[in-house]
């Protein structure tokens, strides 16, 4: 009796401990970034050999400061492409909330006050964006070129197409946001942890971020299940507006400076981030995580592009290149999915 009993137990043991492995390999399959943090760590050893400038803690430190303030924004760009959408007026809106920011500054309103404004002016681009795509149903390609064109206009015009300089002129704290750290980590790298891992977080549980994918994913059967389809999208629109807003903010404490060409081009960075962490433009798919993954990549690359003195046109070259293939990978994944 015992010797079935232990033999039972000893089965039992076996089927869980195999059904155990069964499921850490379906989770390592199930995670899309896995190739993609293999693929960033093997470009951080090629680097490393390529430059001997590569490792040093100030080119890393740099580099995440670089790609930190951009990352903020791929986060608000990555939920508008899990809609089925798409927000071209990032770069736009980062510049106009920093020179709005600044002229409250100079104007003498405080910190406090000065920062609500560039937020608000941020929420503004976002929510017009929403009411036109969601409530009016105009297409998101137009409506948010069109934002682009009118946040970077309103940006010169305000500014007369010159900077603004804020040294000595900006508070203690943002001062401090800009160029203090913590334990050796820069607070703005700090800031774009924070947002990427409760991103993450909320794309994956909160219930308005699910309504969002299945949005995505079939817009008709999201309208028949009684979905507010409007509603959401104008939510979608404002938090990408809210994170290029926190960015456009960011840059100006960092750089002390506003300017109507920052953010030029970042539109096309947040799309190429996005759709190499795996997010598709046909929409329904996306994370935070690996979003801010391929920001990072797209930084790395970059990076050593200037660390053995590549021309500036080649990168710009390159950059369409990786875009163009990312899109292209996403098509044929997307119509191997169809068939």
């Amino acid at each position: 009796m015992d010797s079935e009993e232990s033999s039972h137990g000893a089965e039992a043991r076996d089927t869980a401990e195999g059904g155990g492995r069964r499921r850490a390999l379906q989770a390592l399959r199930g995670i899309r970034s896995g190739p993609l943090v293999l693929l960033i760590a093997a470009m951080v050893g090629i680097f490393w050999v390529l430059s001997p400038y590569f490792g040093t803690a100030e080119n890393l430190s740099t580099t995440a400061l670089g790609f930190a303030i951009n990352g903020i924004v791929v986060i608000g760009m990555v939920l508008t492409l899990i809609s089925g959408g798409v927000d071209l007026s990032v770069g736009s809106v980062l510049a106009v909330v920093g020179i709005v920011t600044a002229r409250f500054i100079e104007a003498g309103a405080g910190a406090v006050v000065s920062v609500f404004a560039g937020i608000a002016a941020g929420l503004l681009c976002g929510l017009i964006n929403g009411l036109l795509i969601g409530k009016v149903g105009l297409n998101p390609l137009i409506t948010t070129l069109g934002m682009m064109g009118i946040a970077r206009g309103a940006s010169f015009v305000i500014t007369q197409g010159t900077s603004i300089s804020l040294y000595n002129k900006l508070s203690p704290a943002m001062n401090y946001i800009g160029s203090g750290a913590i334990l050796g980590v820069p607070l703005i790298v700090v800031a774009f942890l924070l947002v990427a891992v409760v991103g993450d977080v909320l794309f994956r549980r909160a219930g308005a971020a699910r309504k969002v994918f299945y949005l995505g994913s079939n817009e008709k059967a999201a309208i028949l299940s009684g979905l507010n389809v409007g509603r959401l999208k104008i939510g979608v629109y404002m938090f990408s507006g809210l994170l290029a807003a926190a960015a456009g903010i960011l840059t100006i404490c960092r750089f002390k400076v506003a300017t109507p060409l920052a953010g030029n081009g970042l539109e096309l960075t947040a799309i190429s981030a996005a759709v190499i962490g795996g997010a598709s433009l046909n929409g329904g798919e996306g994370s935070a995580f690996g979003s801010a993954l391929g920001i990072l990549m797209l930084a790395l690359i970059r990076n050593i592009l200037v660390l053995e003195n590549v021309s500036v046109y080649w990168q710009d070259l390159i950059a369409g290149i990786i875009l163009i293939g990312a899109v292209l990978i996403d098509h044929m994944s997307h119509q191997r999915r169809t068939r």
